[in-house]
């Protein structure tokens, strides 16, 4: 048994770490990029050096046509009317007959020259593109035009010009960012993959990476170097909006899954990022996901230990693999917002990592610490805190006012221009880095495999390898060809709920339009059981055009009244697409009217099956005991309905994983990795325990299968183990069913006693194997003896002697720390 570790201060026996006098650089440094970023860095004027620190919205340098110029409303005549409505050619549907119209039909007339304005596209104002660029010496354009996606045709025709601007200009490339974050989200016709709550779930190391290759591939196509991706907070709060962008609760899965994120979008040599590549941007550092009150952009309390043992990991280990930019959290941390913190921005990340990549704001994020968090007293002095905490580039978004305001503290000796020159070398170095200087925009025609068929395949995969069986009673899944079925629920035929948010437009609203090629839920089912077999009545609507959770007068007596001819029942419950702030909600319980409408399909006596399509985990206790079978398919993106199809159908096999804790009640929101005292009732033993009583729906790494797997002889090379050894588990998987299956192999720790409270158990390792019917495999699973050490109270890594328990499937194994180790660095 472990010994209380004062014991060990007392005898003297504990093994300091040997302090680091220098860490190797995170990225290592190229000598050719450096010598010319310096080189430019002497020839800039200060005026230069702000205006590459300052990132405005693309609205910035947006034509907006006013079809009322130098009219006075108030004076308005009728010929002037008469011409406005010749001019657009719409005097046949608004015929005024020698009169002013009421004030609703000029809203009408309004409404309409937008609409035609708006079909010409997006177009530069060169006046606005002189200001920005021209004067201001703007640095960094980002978002998409007119808030929806943009064909790689047009995006090579705005950058091209911005990029054309800012070299006459400036002699220096602006570096373009938009939110690609499942896919190129925001090119129309890209291909687009399940968002990161369903990445994670498929725990597939191979597919996250060649996601974001393809990801990056598409995205350069459109000439973006740059993309705020990967998200790697820590969806820990089945509240919080933004979980389904992360890769769920766990610190080693969203560390793992975002090193090969990361990997995919840039390469392996972050110095030269090659055509088909774009620069990563982690986000958002770090907490977010973890508000005290569950909603967007608000106040985390978060330890020192958990803040540097667990949301500090994964972006430790993408910062270590590369990563060349990274985003700060909008939100504040025991009440000091991130943007003014100077321990984790400069300390953490750029001296304790020796890191030179760019950290860059969220959004309008400096001015949230005047208006919103009151930790400074204006606009001015917001920025000289936030620049002098570490931040490189303002995401203002419209207000190239920032230049002016940094340059007047830099003149005021506020901000020392060796910060300004810091953050600038930053900047360049980033785009000497994606050669911008060299190639500033691209060819659309030279990315060919854009959209295609190649990488359809591979989002296909990963929408089936993300979903996750939860419950098959009587083994009722797969379905039977020939049997009748009918579909119902508000997501049954809907790619908006498929894809969820920054999905064509930022709350996702757009994507029954512009993704109007692909197939829902209902179309899929059609092409696959037979459309003479499916029967579709919704039951439950959302409300087109209103809010995301706003549901039309529910008909619910319809779908009971189809469920009459049919065998099966399969409802596609769940939510409408959102994104961030305005996803925020006060009540964790699935809709109302959706609860009625299985309560009420269940008084058929027809089998049901429950289809989960949501960005977070909605409470389904009173339901799930209706329903034989349920399949959590999240948010997997515009293959989601074949994929859907294809597991229900059995052709292929499910393999997903619980990414997340799925909670039971409201008052019982745990994770895993919890503290022996949080527990409700006996204690999940792990993922094979499925007869466990716990409070919880399913546990993280739940997840079933249309075959088994038996677990035995777990081993490992070494029992007795210290901080420098390897230690390497092996167990024998045996697929012991009749279908060929994909198991992801989830091993656990616990520290049974430690000097804090240990959580109850860790994921150390996993790997996704396939095994065909009575095939055995032994699997490696290879973890460092330091990884087993924990955050001290005093903010230390420390790995105490004593005993650990493993465990994978229904085997475990018992292990000794034989010595104790602490470090004196910041980082293992």
């Amino acid at each position: 048994m472990k010994r209380i570790l004062l014991s060990f201060l007392a005898a003297g026996s504990i093994l300091a770490a040997t302090a680091q006098t220098t860490v190797a650089p995170a990225i290592p440094r190229d000598e050719k990029i450096e010598q010319q970023v310096e080189a430019l860095l002497k020839k800039m004027t200060l005026d230069e050096k702000v205006g590459q620190m300052c990132e405005l919205a693309i609205d910035a340098i947006q034509q907006r046509e006013n079809p009322f110029a130098g009219i006075n409303p108030a004076n308005m005549q009728i010929t002037d009317l008469e011409n406005i409505l010749k001019k657009y050619n719409i005097e046949e549907e608004f015929k005024l007959n020698g009169e002013m119209p009421s004030q609703e039909t000029m809203m009408q007339i309004y409404m309409r020259i937008m609409g035609i304005e708006g079909a010409k596209g997006f177009q530069i104002d060169e006046a606005k593109l002189d200001n920005v660029i021209g004067k201001y010496k703007v640095g960094s354009i980002l978002n998409v035009p007119n808030g929806v996606a943009q064909t790689p045709a047009k995006w090579q025709e705005v950058i091209k010009r911005i990029q054309e601007k800012s070299m006459e200009e400036i002699g220096i490339p602006c570096i373009y960012g938009v939110d690609q974050v499942h896919g190129a989200n925001y090119t129309q016709g890209a291909t687009f993959f399940p968002q990161g709550i369903n990445m994670a779930a498929s725990f597939n190391r191979e597919l996250t990476r060649e996601g974001a290759r393809i990801s990056a591939y598409e995205t350069k196509a459109g000439s973006i170097p740059w993309t705020y991706a990967p998200v790697t907070d820590l969806g820990r709060d089945p509240r919080w909006p933004r979980l389904w962008e992360s890769y769920g609760e766990d610190a080693y899965l969203n560390a793992e899954m975002g090193r090969e994120s990361v990997l995919g979008f840039q390469g392996n040599d972050p110095n030269h990022v090659g055509t088909n590549y774009v620069a990563a941007c982690l986000k958002h550092y770090m907490g977010y996901g973890v508000p005290v009150s569950g909603k967007d952009r608000t106040p985390s309390s978060i330890t020192l230990q958990d803040m540097r043992e667990k949301h500090f990991a994964p972006y430790l280990e993408m910062v270590r693999n590369g990563a060349l930019s990274l985003m700060v959290n909008s939100a504040m941390n025991n009440g000091l917002p991130f943007h003014a913190n100077y321990e984790l921005l400069t300390t953490w990340l750029k001296e304790d990592l020796n890191w030179d990549g760019m950290i860059v704001t969220d959004w309008a994020d400096i001015n949230n610490l005047y208006t919103r968090d009151r930790v400074a007293k204006d606009k001015k002095d917001a920025i000289r805190m936030a620049i002098n905490a570490g931040i490189d580039m303002a995401m203002e978004p419209y207000d190239w006012n920032f230049c002016t305001l940094l340059k007047e503290l830099v003149e005021e000796g506020e901000v020392p221009m060796s910060r300004i020159d810091d953050a600038v070398r930053r900047v360049l170095r980033l785009k000497f880095r994606l050669n911008l200087f060299e190639k500033p925009y691209y060819d659309y025609k030279d990315f060919p495999l854009f959209g295609g068929a190649e990488h359809a395949a591979v989002a296909l995969k990963a929408a089936e390898e993300s979903m996750i069986l939860l419950k098959n009673t009587d083994n009722i899944l797969p379905l039977a060809k020939g049997k009748k079925i009918l579909l119902t629920g508000p997501n049954a035929n809907s790619m908006r709920t498929l894809n969820g948010g920054w999905s064509y437009s930022w709350q996702g609203d757009k994507a029954d339009e512009c993704a109007a090629d692909y197939n829902t839920i209902l179309e899929a089912f059609r092409t696959t059981f037979g459309a003479e077999n499916i029967i579709y009545e919704a039951g439950v609507t959302y409300k087109q055009g209103g809010n995301w959770w706003e549901e039309n007068t529910p008909e619910i007596e319809k779908a009971v009244a189809a469920a009459a001819n049919v065998d099966y029942i399969i409802a596609c419950i769940g939510e409408n697409s959102y994104c961030e702030t305005p996803g925020n909600l006060n009540n964790l319980f699935l809709a109302e009217n959706q609860l009625s409408l299985v309560k009420a399909l269940a008084k058929t006596n027809k089998p049901i099956i429950l289809i989960l399509n949501e960005g977070r985990p909605r409470l389904i206790a009173d339901i799930e005991p209706l329903a034989k079978a349920v399949v959590n398919i999240m948010l997997p993106g515009n293959y989601g309905g074949e994929a859907l199809a294809n597991l229900i159908a059995g052709e292929v096999n499910f393999s997903g994983k619980m990414p997340y804790t799925y909670p039971k009640e409201i008052n019982s929101l745990v994770t895993y990795d919890h503290k022996p005292s949080e527990h409700i009732g006996r204690q999940m033993e792990g993922a094979y325990n499925y007869d466990a009583v716990v409070n919880v729906q399913w546990a993280f790494g739940y997840g079933l299968s249309y075959t088994t797997f038996a677990y035995s002889n777990l081993k490992v090379n070494k029992t007795n183990f210290t901080a420098d050894d390897l230690l390497t588990f092996t167990v024998d998987v045996k697929n012991t069913g009749s279908r060929a299956g994909k198991e992801s192999v989830l091993l656990f720790s616990s520290d049974l006693i430690a000097s804090l409270t240990p959580d109850v158990r860790r994921l150390r390792a996993f790997e996704k194997i396939e095994l065909q019917p009575g095939e055995t495999k032994t699997v490696s699973l290879t973890i460092k003896g330091s990884d087993f050490a924990f955050v001290g109270y005093d903010g230390k890594w420390i790995l105490e002697e004593g005993d650990f328990l493993i465990q994978t499937g229904n085997q475990t194994l018992n292990i000794v720390s034989t010595n104790t180790k602490k470090w004196d660095t910041p980082n293992k």
